[in-house]
């Protein structure tokens, strides 16, 4: 709707006049706006890459081939459909209904190694998934696939929602053509997250390395001011080999669902962003163009004045920016541009067009707030729209929801107090704490609890949670309650903000009203 309107009135023009499809990316069709969100998914071979994309739908989709042998070397991108089936990539690039036509520019080489693959899926009612060859360590791989590997990760980098780089934490190693793959992602950090995948396969101590040998790699690589998020865990279905991190690993799937899950709610910010970054370099690409032009003479020595002004680029970044004000984290990059600029007739580039410029300058002024404003309306209106299906919809409810039945929801499902089973051993504690009328003081219940030797704040906020009827004192079930807390603090869980109805000791509970 709107976005495409101002794309195609205010951006597209000062795009077409300066040739911006032809140094940095195409111009953007109805489908890049209508499409939903899509993951693209980056790593090196037997990284798990397909089977996270089988954990995630929970059936096997057209196309797929896993093995330890470098077997996906296809993009494969996994979308909805109302049957099953595969689409080759020749026939996928000429359909107007998929965002995928610009990658016809890629080549054959390409393109019989492109395909989408379709299934009646839930979770891809929400989302697609893109998966990409596997990485090869070693040099080998560069010469054999013949396209250009790097720009096809960065033509989807531009137009994808999140990119989940999975690494292998029982043998991390990150490539060259790995660490070129994650450069060309240079400008999108804000998409990029990691997982940390197969971490049953190696222990705590063993884990803990991996975690911070990756860290490192990546900040090598990936320059951006904020830390990544990195995901651990075991994204498959077969039993955990090393099952000490079982919890964590079962949060950290949590936190991974609800980064996937947030997505289609997020998709129309995320277009208008991806907008913004364009418009960005398009008016930079403007002035570049615009400043070759002025400064090439009308009749003798264009071919030197070529040359010069193609070496002295860097110093014109420079002037640029000063003149316009302009940060140098908006130009492309230098060395890419040269080479782009070789086989251009400079004579042939336009002069500046201010008005050209206006146009982008008031849509990013005005136009985008309006439309800034609006998105957050419309995203506030709409039912929270949530990914569902595969392994999404396993994650709520029932008795394998995360955290069920542990911590302070133990008991939740049974009639007998949960405490009671444990009364008799803190009984014979209360007892040695010299109660009056039944019940101890504040400070002889403290000595008691600091022995746990966890923090007083924690212990401040048991003591709100046990004390049920707020008097400052604790009778034996309340007591008992405290332990219990303390015990579920001690395992590792959290505390609830307020006592659970089935915590309530039965002494404290209020009698059910019966309707009159």
């Amino acid at each position: 709707g709107g976005l495409r309107d101002l794309y195609l009135r205010k951006l597209l023009p000062l795009e077409e006049h300066y040739r911006f499809h032809d140094f940095h990316s195409p111009a953007l069709e109805e489908a890049d706006f209508e499409n939903k969100p899509m993951v693209l998914l980056v790593g090196q071979y037997s990284t798990g890459k397909t089977t996270f994309i089988r954990y995630l739908l929970e059936q096997d989709f057209p196309g797929m081939r896993i093995g330890p042998e470098p077997t996906t070397d296809s993009f494969i991108a996994v979308m909805y459909g109302d049957s099953e089936g595969s689409v080759p990539g020749n026939a996928l690039v000429v359909d107007p209904k998929k965002p995928f036509r610009k990658l016809s520019r890629f080549g054959n080489a390409f393109l019989n190694r492109f395909l989408c693959s379709q299934l009646p899926n839930q979770v891809l009612k929400s989302i697609s998934i893109i998966d990409s060859p596997g990485i090869l360590s070693g040099e080998k791989q560069r010469i054999s696939r013949g396209y250009d590997f790097c720009q096809v990760l960065q033509w989807f980098a531009e137009r994808v929602d999140r990119i989940i780089l999975l690494f292998d934490a029982h043998k991390l190693d990150i490539s060259d053509e790995f660490s070129e793959a994650i450069k060309s992602f240079r400008g999108q950090d804000d998409k990029i997250r990691v997982v940390l995948n197969k971490a049953d396969q190696v222990d705590t101590q063993q884990l803990m390395r991996v975690y911070g040998a990756l860290m490192w790699s990546l900040g090598k690589v990936i320059n951006t001011p904020e830390v990544l998020r990195v995901y651990i865990g075991s994204f498959w279905s077969h039993p955990l080999r090393n099952t000490e991190n079982r919890r964590l690993f079962e949060a950290e799937a949590q936190d991974l669902f609800k980064d996937i899950q947030s997505l289609p709610q997020k998709a129309a910010v995320r277009k208008l962003n991806d907008l913004i970054k364009r418009a960005r370099l398009a008016k930079v690409h403007a002035y570049i163009i615009s400043y070759l032009k002025k400064e090439m003479p009308s009749v003798f020595g264009k071919e030197n004045k070529k040359k010069e002004l193609i070496s002295r680029l860097p110093e014109i970044y420079g002037q640029l920016q000063r003149e316009y004000h302009i940060s140098a984290g908006d130009f492309p990059e230098v060395k890419k541009m040269q080479e782009q600029l070789e086989t251009c007739d400079f004579t042939k580039f336009h002069s500046l067009k201010p008005k050209l410029i206006e146009a982008v300058d008031n849509m990013l002024a005005n136009k985008i707030a309006s439309l800034m404003s609006l998105i957050s309306q419309e995203e506030s209106n709409m039912p929270t729209e949530l990914v569902h299906g595969g392994a999404f919809d396993g994650t709520m409810a029932g008795p394998f929801g995360q955290g069920y039945g542990e911590g302070a929801k133990e008991g939740a499902d049974e009639d007998e107090w949960v405490v009671a089973k444990d009364k008799p051993a803190y009984d014979e504690i209360f007892y040695t704490l010299s109660p009056i009328n039944g019940k101890i003081s504040g400070i002889n219940a403290k000595k008691e609890m600091v022995t746990s030797k966890l923090p007083n704040s924690v212990l401040g906020k048991i003591w709100k949670l046990a004390d049920c009827d707020g008097d400052g004192m604790l009778d034996e079930e309340e007591f008992a309650l405290a332990k219990h807390l303390i015990k579920i603090k001690l395992d590792g869980y959290e505390l609830p903000g307020t006592l659970p109805p089935h915590l309530v000791p039965p002494s404290h509970r209020k009698p059910l009203q019966t309707a009159e």
